[in-house]
């Protein structure tokens, strides 16, 4: 069935633009391909036209002095890549740099801005002109008889949200939504906050991420996390990285690449796309390179696998370790570890053998010999890392993919020992500490005991809704409050138009947040936005000024506070919002809000006692590093049910389409965004520059469909409920792409994804395996 023509509902008109959801621009689109290394120069001069755009050249360099730098500076609010264990001066990137900076700027958009706007009329903005107003200064009250919003005071403001709330039938009519930019303490009181109220419902930016990632190590190995850190990348022999754009998404990940490769070990790329991260780099601070222009290679194997084709990847992998060990490959297995610490190994060993060659290579859409290749480096390598990231996490079967990863890693013992395990890269800077910390829409009773225990609550059991859930139940009237702390809900989920029509049916929609974003405009009935406080700027409480923690993607926890002056005085701190919501909801809550509020010390105390690994937090996480919370998987103590490592026993599914002309299609960012925020139009190192509606195809695939680059096409996407959703006019480029594959920029291809297209496994929306036919636009 055909989509019904959509509402605005706060959208963007639906018209092509060359620019997408980025800055308007009348200039020529172009691509060509990107020659030099990756970082070095071409980042430094990008960062300084970010800064100078901001205006802000002195606070923005005194932040690249202290970011990252613990108890004396704050954590980048950018990815989770782990601070140098050496401690350097700069460690720093681009993409973190233009992050904190456009925080720092000294726009505004104050009282005055909103009262000469419509909502309507800011609906026709462009994402990049909403976000460029700069920072929010005021909380803001929805009146829809003006359709602008006016300013309302921080009691009035929590006494809508209290009446909404306390009106509702049952506490499940509400969802808590978890941005990755929240501190650890921040989030400890929101999950404790909807607990009291009395719902699970906790959505968070996980569910669209690494959820997968969560489950299929929690099964195998009992940990959601992964067990190495940079101490082990810098002493293996064999790093895989696996669905990963580091140069874009982590570039501090590529001095790690670069020292991997300077002391001899090896590499694998794994991605569909060929990317400047497998190609050479100069890190920025390491001057004499910069001032010679010498690059490092950290090239290595390239596999241009087929979307969805990881897991028939490194099931090929398992099969060639397996046929060394039949070939009497001395220690091609590591039966000691086997004996003593796993579980299901010979019906994992029966299972590779009977997966054949043939259906390994049509599904990874790699050949043998470039398999073989792979296996060979992995059986040469006494210490041995897998790292992937969102493009394995975000298919349909990544968590089966995932757990394939962890088989092939027990094969060799290659977990619980310096230099190799499983290495997750997380996204958002601390989407890991959200969970570690409480955000679960499905918690751990261990858990909810402890928590009851320590505040005299008595939490929900109920499992709550997800991300795609609520979506869902916004538009059923299931859910009717809405509470977003940070990010950009309406962008960040798939099937834009019908999230933002289901935002438009609740009751209250409220938007914690640094700057305006589409997710103000697609509005409830009711609707509140209530500004906070950035990373980068200082925390004063009762108790004198406050600190803030943060879980980094190698389970590094450290302990941060900002130095600027707030960008306005009616500013409140994250943790002082949601305690002062908690005290306006829950007036007889036998928890202490106020002294939550008053000294974060208190909340870490409370942590302490109901967190495993954070005893004693507040002495540990003051310590020049921080600490890292233990990892017992680490010390090869299992605590699954069986008390071993778990082999998976998945079958290797069809990620083949089966309809005529199909091709898979993922979502990225562009070089130049961050999550839903787009700085420019261009792509750098994909060599693209003013557009962003545009999808890249294999130059073969593109000629059998009568296709040449630059030409406009329209894509269509069948959801799994048979609904169908469709872009037009944007333009196709050629691009080195696996046969098959497709790639285009999140969120404009969002509204290709409908809610229905959502894994089985990990709930996660398919943001990697979504089916598609492109055709020449008429």
């Amino acid at each position: 069935m055909e989509n019904k023509t959509q509402t605005n509902f706060g959208l963007m008109p639906n018209e092509p633009r060359q620019g997408g959801f980025g800055p308007k621009t009348d200039k020529a689109w172009s691509q060509e391909p990107y020659h030099h290394a990756a970082a070095g120069w071409g980042a430094t001069m990008s960062v300084g036209k970010v800064v100078m755009r901001t205006m802000e050249p002195y606070r923005g360099t005194r932040a690249m002095l202290t970011m990252n730098h613990p108890c004396v500076g704050f954590d980048c609010p950018g990815c989770a890549w782990p601070n140098d264990p050496d401690g350097i001066m700069l460690d720093i990137c681009e993409n973190g740099i233009k992050h904190a900076t456009t925080e720092m700027t000294s726009k505004r958009t104050t009282p005055e801005f909103f009262s000469k706007h419509t909502v309507a009329e800011l609906s026709k903005w462009t994402d990049f002109d909403l976000e460029n107003e700069g920072r929010l200064t005021d909380p803001m009250s929805y009146n829809p008889e003006t359709d602008k919003y006016e300013t309302i005071s921080w009691d009035d403001a929590y006494k809508m949200i209290a009446e909404e709330l306390n009106g509702l039938d049952n506490p499940n009519q509400a969802a808590f939504y978890t941005s990755g930019r929240l501190s650890n303490e921040a989030t400890y009181v929101y999950q404790a906050f909807t607990r009291d109220y009395g719902t699970n419902n906790q959505p968070d930016c996980s569910n669209m991420c690494h959820e997968a990632t969560g489950r299929a190590l929690n099964a195998s190995i009992a940990t959601g996390v992964g067990t190495v850190d940079l101490r082990d990348w810098r002493q293996t022999d064999a790093l895989f990285v696996v669905g990963a754009n580091s140069a874009s998404n982590t570039p501090r990940m590529l001095t790690e690449l670069a020292h991997i490769k300077k002391h001899g070990g090896k590499l694998v790329h794994v991605n569909p796309l060929r990317e400047a991260a497998s190609t050479k780099t100069i890190v920025p601070h390491e001057f004499i390179n910069m001032a010679t222009f010498n690059a490092t290679d950290i090239s290595g194997l390239d596999l241009q696998v087929r979307l969805s084709g990881d897991m028939a990847l490194f099931r090929g992998i398992a099969k060639c370790v397996f046929e060394a060990d039949a070939a009497g490959v001395e220690g091609a297995i590591d039966y000691d570890f086997i004996d003593k610490y796993s579980q299901a190994f010979q019906d994992y060993r029966k299972l590779v053998e009977e997966t054949s060659w043939d259906y390994i290579m049509e599904q990874s859409g790699l050949t043998e010999e470039e398999i073989r290749e792979a296996g060979q480096i992995y059986l040469d390598a006494d210490k041995a890392i897998i790292a992937w990231c969102l493009g394995l996490a975000q298919q349909e079967f990544a968590v089966d993919a995932i757990r394939e990863i962890m088989n092939v890693l027990l094969l060799r013992g290659n977990i619980g020992r310096p230099g190799a395990g499983p290495s997750p890269i997380r996204g958002h800077s601390n989407v890991q500490g959200n969970r570690t910390v409480g955000i679960n829409h499905h918690p751990e009773e261990s858990f909810l005991v402890a928590l009851d225990k320590e505040l005299g609550i008595t939490s929900p059991r109920e499992r709550g809704k997800g991300t795609v859930d609520t979506c869902i139940g916004m538009m059923t009237g299931d859910i009717k409050v809405f509470i977003g702390m940070g990010g950009n809900f309406t962008m960040a989920a798939p099937d834009t138009a019908f999230t933002a029509e289901g935002m438009s049916k609740c009751n209250l929609t409220v938007q914690v947040s640094t700057k305006l974003n589409r997710s103000h405009l697609t509005h409830g009935k009711k609707a509140l936005i209530l500004p906070c406080l950035a990373r980068s700027e200082y925390d004063k409480q009762a108790a004198g000024k406050q600190m803030v923690s943060t879980e980094d993607s190698m389970s590094w926890i450290q302990l941060g506070a900002g130095k600027n002056r707030p960008a306005s005085k009616n500013l409140r701190s994250e943790v002082a919002i949601i305690c002062e919501m908690a005290m306006a909801t829950l007036p007889n809550s036998p928890v202490n809000w106020q002294a939550f509020k008053d000294d974060y010390d208190v909340i870490r105390d409370s942590m302490s006692r109901v967190i495993t690994g954070f005893e004693n937090f507040n002495e540990n996480v003051k310590q020049k590093r921080g600490f890292r919370r233990p990892q017992p998987a680490r010390e090869r103590r299992f605590l699954t049910p069986s008390g071993k490592a778990e082999f998976s026993l998945a079958p290797l599914q069809n990620v083949i389409p089966e309809a005529e002309g199909a091709l898979s299609l993922q979502t990225m960012r562009s070089h130049d965004q961050w999550n839903t925020t787009i700085y420019t139009n261009n792509d750098r190192y994909r060599g693209v520059k003013n557009i962003r509606e545009m999808i890249f195809m294999n130059k073969r695939d593109m000629k059998m469909r009568g296709l040449e680059s630059g030409d406009l096409v329209d894509i269509k996407a069948t959801a799994k409920d048979g609904s169908v959703r469709e872009v037009k006019a944007f333009r196709v480029i050629g691009y080195d792409i696996s046969r098959g594959c497709t790639a285009g920029y999140m969120p404009e291809l969002n509204a290709l994804i409908g809610v229905s297209d959502m894994s089985h496994q990990s709930e996660q929306p398919l943001m990697k395996s979504l089916h598609v036919h492109v055709t020449k636009h008429a």
